[in-house]
């Protein structure tokens, strides 16, 4: 299992650094806009924050386009790109074109079968966005539950995004997530629970330990 950081802020980047047990960055066009810096020079300093993948999401929609972005990308990021191709047609097109060079995965499935083309095209991750799954769908850990029946005994995993509460972060792995990607905010909130805070206060309260 990894966990990532969802963002394209350098601040933010340098503070998933330096927990230490982030292991990449994904980003999409949402997020790289949020940036002061060109997408370009954003991705550069990124790929130096972080010791895992740097996940980047094509903007073209025609097959030429998006190939061509999808070499940009690697231009810069290099090998440690994670391709984020859409679930269309054209997207799985690009997905069995470029799976063998470039590291792929699928981004906002909606749904099982996607799941299956997105294994079948060599996605080495398929995407679900689980609260907006919930929102649009009813349900997005059941997606994910899903999802991973499909693609049990695959070498494709399921990369858990749109997580909005650490239970729903639990659930997710639960049902099947291989992988989460985490706003710096979730990711904070993960490590953190009031009964934790209570346990280590009554433990200063009422211990001893080394003085150094």
């Amino acid at each position: 299992m990894a966990i990532y950081l969802d963002s394209a802020l350098i601040a933010e980047a340098e503070a998933a650094y330096q927990m230490g047990w982030v292991k990449g960055i994904t980003t999409n066009p949402t997020l790289l806009a949020k940036s002061d810096l060109p997408p370009e020079q954003t991705l550069s300093k990124l790929v130096q924050l972080t010791n895992g993948p740097l996940f980047y999401q094509l903007m073209a929609s025609d097959y030429r386009g998006m190939i061509a972005e999808a070499r940009a990308a690697f231009e810069i990021i290099g090998d440690r790109t994670v391709l984020k191709v859409p679930a269309t047609g054209t997207g799985f097109e690009v997905v069995a074109s470029l799976a063998g060079e470039i590291t792929c995965s699928v981004t906002a499935i909606y749904s099982p079968a996607q799941a299956a083309v997105a294994k079948e095209a060599g996605a080495k991750y398929a995407i679900a966005y689980v609260n907006r799954a919930t929102k649009l769908l009813g349900d997005g850990i059941a997606l994910v539950r899903d999802m991973a029946q499909i693609l049990a005994g695959s070498d494709t995993e399921i990369l858990a995004a749109s997580l909005k509460s650490p239970e729903e972060v639990a659930a997710s792995l639960q049902a099947g997530a291989h992988h989460l990607t985490l706003p710096l905010a979730m990711l904070q909130a993960v490590t953190t629970h009031e009964l934790s805070d209570q346990t280590v206060a009554e433990f200063n309260a009422k211990g001893i330990g080394l003085k150094v």
